[in-house]
């Protein structure tokens, strides 16, 4: 047998597969087994009228091709003429090549299973794949003797050969035994087997991958081992992988999605798809499944975690069929639904999407339905959080009818419900009300409605009151709300926040807390910042509380660097120092005020704060913080003490002289520093806010100008205010200023400003050569308010482009 297995097998072309398997035999051929024409063994023996034996298929060709030339039919052994064309089937001899051939086949089998042994050579174990695979695909009948035989076993015992060829040969073997065979599946599904498989899939090789794919193919079109090629750990994660690769053949592409489609059969694989990545199954389940199915998937795509391209898809994809289970489903119908829309609402695009399929309505009905309908407050919690996430959106709510008699979300009925709710619920759906309210307010289009609604309720004192709570998600939404609220209910809010019960020293705890920068903490500081600034009884309950101490140390920390890497630094920061420039705005009442100034040199620190390149916010409040200390310092410099005139000065005035007294402020005229008086010129502030007048921001340019206008303020030394400006090279930026119209607003203060300057006859004689600046203070005096028409007038007459006696605008004295 060895001998014949050994000799009788070419392991080159395939292409000669049939007859090199074909001269492996076991029993020897006798010579009337075999075809004169073919030389191969005879399938279809048919006798010739002289007694002469041939395959049928062979002498047909044999007498076509002697009519196709004209030739006499002959025998083609004796030459003869053959007069009678019939072949007469040869049925005994075909009976015994039959039995020959089984036999041989057996035995070759045979052979070729006890050569499928790890110890066997990698060219032996290749043939006896080889021939398996033919004799397979050539013979039913051995079809049933491989599953008498344990072959499938041993073929598959050839996976942990260490050979690359010997494995792609097995599961090539393999492939081919299951083909159409759920008896070889069923052997294959059973142990580890498939698991084995399913290893292949992560080989490096290609071969293999190509050749397992291929495997499990064939594999999943039985259903019972569908189940088990996806209970394999990593197997969907891997041919859902092999099917967006760029780098994998075309074919094994192919083949894993097409393994991947009968896997769809299972739900437990239609969720690891969807884990994975591959959403379509799941969503066509949802559209197209059983009721119960529809279900249970639509509550476990509320679990999954996706992207926000995804969360668009699904939302066009199954946003109607999902909102259709919310509005007309059973209970646990509904909280299917609403899991699954909880999910996909929490991005912008996909909540827009859901709006257009009509989500409002019926989400807003959930939440205020009570009675024997309603949800259970779990649920309500739910399409409370929809409901948030579907508002921060920033659609136009104020156009989406909401309730049965055309109302909106900003409706003053549907707001207090949302107010009665939020005062009649626990915590958690409490917070989502909150955050609903938050998104409302955050456009500018709808806070005006909701402020309306709150004041027409009387919520202020409840809304509040959960500054509060014990509970930080409820604590960092109320106090969202309130600072978004603040610019429009201000003082109503400050009020409140005055009262004794505490609220304002909870904002104050928030902001001390030295855990980083948190989201809470900067909300919490904004609130403070957009209340009223010249509110009296707030900042000075913040002055007897130390508030103002505190943040001025946060501010510090900031500026050192001690506090950095927080998505909230900045908003924290310009917080802090809008909330600690309240302080200047109550100088004049509070002596504290000034005293706290003085002790942590506020000056110099909203200098420093001038130079906050790239935070606007910070360089507008520190200008507008110096303007008011610098209004001040007229009145907070030191005057010298002179001494009484003599007798003789006193009787004769001409004798009398004032001593020279140095080291005076030049624009004060008395002692100044900036620290004890806010000087900005000790401070060397001028520059600083020169250079701030060429900004882009004009609010920035605008608290700019202001400071540098009390330089030229009633109290101080005009003329020297103005040398100061031109040391600082700030006439031509302020004349700028004036030229730019930005807003009517520097348009005021830059006219005033230039009217001071022009008080200069230098200056004076020098501008009134410049056009531009003659026809701005003409525009200004023709278009603006009447003060500013009136200061206009001045600086015209001061280049002489009005004559003094012109009389326009009554004598302002």
């Amino acid at each position: 047998m060895a001998g014949s297995w050994d000799g009788g097998y070419d392991s080159g072309s395939q292409s000669d597969e049939s007859c090199n398997f074909e001269r492996l035999h076991v029993e020897p051929i006798y010579d009337a087994f075999v075809c004169p024409l073919t030389k191969q063994v005879m399938h279809d023996p048919v006798t010739l009228e002289n007694g002469q034996t041939f395959e049928r298929e062979a002498i047909e060709k044999w007498f076509k091709e002697c009519k196709e030339s004209g030739r006499k039919l002959v025998c083609p052994l004796t030459q003869k003429e053959v007069k009678n064309a019939y072949l007469n089937p040869s049925i005994a001899l075909r009976n015994t090549i039959e039995e020959w051939s089984a036999r041989n086949e057996a035995a070759q089998l045979d052979l070729a299973r006890r050569s499928l042994n790890l110890g066997s050579s990698e060219s032996d174990v290749m043939r006896a794949l080889k021939y398996i695979q033919y004799s397979y695909r050539t013979s039913r009948s051995n079809k049933h003797i491989l599953h008498n035989t344990e072959m499938v076993p041993k073929i598959v015992d050839m996976l942990k050969s260490s050979s690359r060829k010997v494995r792609c040969k097995a599961l090539e073997a393999l492939r081919i035994v299951v083909e159409e065979d759920s008896d070889n599946k069923e052997i294959l599904g059973q142990g580890d087997t498939v698991r084995t498989i399913v290893k292949f899939l992560s080989h490096e090789l290609s071969q293999e991958r190509e050749e397992a794919v291929s495997l499990l193919y064939e594999l999943s079109k039985s259903e019972a081992l569908c189940e088990k090629i996806g209970s394999v750990n990593g197997a969907i994660l891997i041919l859902v992988g092999m099917t967006s690769s760029k780098s994998e053949n075309i074919l094994t592409v192919e083949k894993a999605e097409k393994t991947l489609e009968n896997l769809e059969k299972f739900e437990n694989n239609v969720r690891q798809m969807a884990e994975n990545g591959r959403l379509q199954p799941l969503l066509t389940q949802i559209l197209e499944g059983p009721t119960e199915t529809k279900l249970s998937l639509a509550s476990f795509l509320g679990e999954l975690a996706l992207n926000n391209d995804v969360k668009v898809l699904v939302a066009r994809t199954v946003g109607s069929s999902l909102i259709n289970i919310m509005k007309s489903g059973n209970i646990q119908a509904r909280e299917a639904a609403l899991k699954a829309l909880n999910q996909i609402s929490s991005c912008e695009a996909s909540a827009k999407v859901l709006i257009e399929a009509g989500i409002l309505p019926p989400l807003v009905k959930d939440l205020f339905t009570v009675g024997s309908n309603q949800l259970p407050m779990r649920l309500k919690e739910v399409s409370a959080t929809i409901l948030a996430s579907i508002v921060s959106s920033g659609y136009d709510f104020d156009s989406i009818a909401v309730g049965p008699d055309h109302q909106t979300l900003v409706s003053e009925d549907i707001v207090h419900n949302l107010l009665h709710l939020i005062s009649n619920t626990g915590p958690a759906i409490e917070c989502k009300l909150l955050q609903v309210l938050v998104g409302l307010t955050n456009s500018p289009t709808t806070v005006l409605n909701v402020v309306s609604a709150i004041k027409s309720s009387g919520a202020t004192i409840s809304l509040v009151q959960f500054v509060e709570a014990p509970q930080k998600d409820l604590r960092v939404a109320s106090i969202k709300l309130l600072q978004n609220l603040s610019p429009h209910m201000g003082h109503e809010l400050a009020d409140e926040l005055r009262g004794t019960v505490g609220q304002l020293g909870s904002l104050i705890k928030v902001i001390a807390e030295n855990i980083g920068i948190t989201e809470e903490q900067a909300a919490a500081v904004g609130l403070l910042a957009e209340l009223p600034e010249r509110d009296v009884g707030l900042t000075r309950q913040m002055l007897d509380d130390g508030a103002f101490q505190l943040i001025f140390s946060r501010v510090v920390s900031i500026q050192k660097g001690e506090t950095r890497g927080s998505r909230f630094v900045t908003p924290f920061l310009e917080g802090l120092v809008a909330v600690l420039a309240r302080v200047t705005f109550v100088l004049a009442e509070e002596p504290s005020a000034i005293a706290l100034c003085r002790e942590n040199d506020l000056a110099a620190l909203f200098i420093e704060l001038l130079q906050s390149n790239g935070l606007d916010k910070v360089q507008m409040v520190s200008a507008t913080a110096l303007e008011n200390l610098s209004l001040e310092s007229k009145d907070l410099t030191k005057l010298p003490e002179l001494p009484p005139p003599g007798l003789c000065a006193s009787i004769f005035p001409c004798f009398s002289k004032q001593p020279a007294i140095s080291g005076l402020c030049r624009l004060h005229r008395g002692t100044c520093s900036l620290k004890e008086s806010f000087c900005l010129l000790e401070g060397q502030a001028v520059e600083k806010l020169v250079a701030l007048l060429d900004h882009t921001n004009e609010k920035v340019v605008e608290a700019a100008l202001a400071a540098l206008s009390t330089l030229l303020d009633d109290g101080v030394d005009v003329e020297q205010g103005v040398l100061v400006l031109c040391e600082a090279q700030g006439v031509k930026p302020i004349l700028d200023v004036l030229l730019e119209k930005q807003t009517e607003t520097l348009r005021r203060r830059a006219v005033w400003t230039v009217e001071r300057i022009l008080r200069t006859d230098e200056i004076a004689y020098e501008v009134s050569g410049d056009p531009n600046v003659s026809t701005a203070l003409v525009d200004a005096f023709q278009h603006a308010d009447y003060r500013t028409r009136q200061i206009a007038e001045r600086a015209l007459k001061h280049i002489d482009k009005i004559p003094n006696f012109s009389g326009i605008f009554p004598n302002m004295g």
